[in-house]
Formats: structure tokens, C-alpha cells, sequence
């Protein structure tokens, strides 16, 4: 909960990738609170009334969870939204003659999205959505210590094109990207 918020605050695509792996904890303990207690919030040097508001927090994940239906797959519609937001961004950006080093950035990881894209099993995804689930996966392969191979890491190119993004992100929420008056 706390490191969430903080990456929300300073880098948005850290966020909602932090935000998948909170997700797939919970799914991990079974949606279970008292395993997710013992195994997660438990690891950090809390006092009663941090342990309480982390708790709590956990548990409007897991209620959202059920309400959503993504006990077993899929993300929370909060973190949808993320998505959203950025794809919104993306195209704005790309749209604007003012973002040149955006776009060429773009279109250098444009051929990684359209292969990622051809070589996923899934349902369609958007570019922004495809570009998180390259780096989620990579993401999962080094922390279950598996093999990443050459061309996973050549497509990884992607992660400079989403910190441009995510930079910008930062920028509009500050109204420093498209400052009202150059509108």
C-alpha cells in the first residue's frame, strides 16, 4: 500500500506493474487475508495501526476482486483505468507535432508491439496494454528465475518507450505537457 502509493506519485508504468504483482499475491494466498497476513504484511516492520490500514487495504482489493470477477485472471478495474489513461496520453501524443522524440520512440518499438502482439495467444490487447504484459512476463521469468532469452530482452526496448510515457504521464498530471494556454 505504501510503496504503491509512492509509485504512483513518481512513475506510473512502476505502479501499475507493482499493482499486477499485488494482484497475482492475493490470487497466490487465495484471496485469503489471514494467509495474506502471514505471508505479506507480516514481512514489514509495522506498527498496529499501519498493520491495520494495510490490512484493510488488502482486503478492498480482494472484495474489489470478487466484485469484479477477476479472482482467477484479469485486473482490476482501477488498474484498467491506468491503462486507459495512458493509451489517451499515447494518442495524444503521437497526434502532437510538439512530441517528435515520442513518436520516433514509438515507432522504434512499434515492431516488438505488432510481434508481441502476432505471437499472443490472447485476446487482442491494445499497444500500451501489450507493452506492460511484455514487461509483466519478464518481470515474472526473473523473479521465478527462469530464462529470459536474447530475443525477450531485444524486445524489452519497450521499457524506454513506457518511462517516455510514463515521464509524460507525470507531465500532464501536473498540467506541465500541455500547459492551458499553448492548448
Amino acid at each position: 500500500m505504501y510503496i504503491a502509493s509512492q509509485k504512483h506519485k513518481e512513475n506510473i508504468a512502476e505502479y501499475l506493474l507493482y499493482m499486477w504483482q499485488i494482484e497475482d499475491i492475493i490470487r497466490a494466498n487465495g484471496l485469503d487475508i489471514e494467509k495474506i497476513e502471514k505471508n505479506v504484511i507480516d514481512k514489514f516492520q509495522l506498527d498496529p495501526a499501519q498493520k491495520k490500514e494495510m490490512t484493510e487495504w488488502y482486503e478492498s482489493l480482494i472484495d474489489m476482486m470478487r466484485r469484479e470477477n477477476v479472482e482467477k485472471s484479469g485486473h482490476l478495474q482501477l488498474n484498467k483505468n491506468v491503462i486507459i489513461q495512458l493509451t489517451d496520453l499515447h494518442l495524444a501524443l503521437l497526434k502532437d507535432p510538439r512530441f517528435p522524440e515520442y513518436t520516433a520512440e514509438f515507432y522504434k518499438t512499434l515492431p516488438y508491439i505488432v510481434e508481441l502482439r502476432a505471437k499472443s495467444g490472447e485476446k487482442p490487447t491494445g499497444e500500451i496494454e501489450t507493452c506492460f504484459n511484455a514487461l509483466y512476463g519478464m518481470l515474472m521469468l526473473r523473479l521465478q528465475s527462469k530464462e529470459v532469452t536474447a530475443e525477450t530482452r531485444q524486445a524489452i526496448t519497450i521499457s524506454r518507450f513506457l518511462a517516455l510515457l510514463s515521464k509524460d504521464y507525470h507531465l500532464d498530471r501536473e498540467d506541465k505537457l500541455f500547459p492551458p494556454d499553448q492548448e
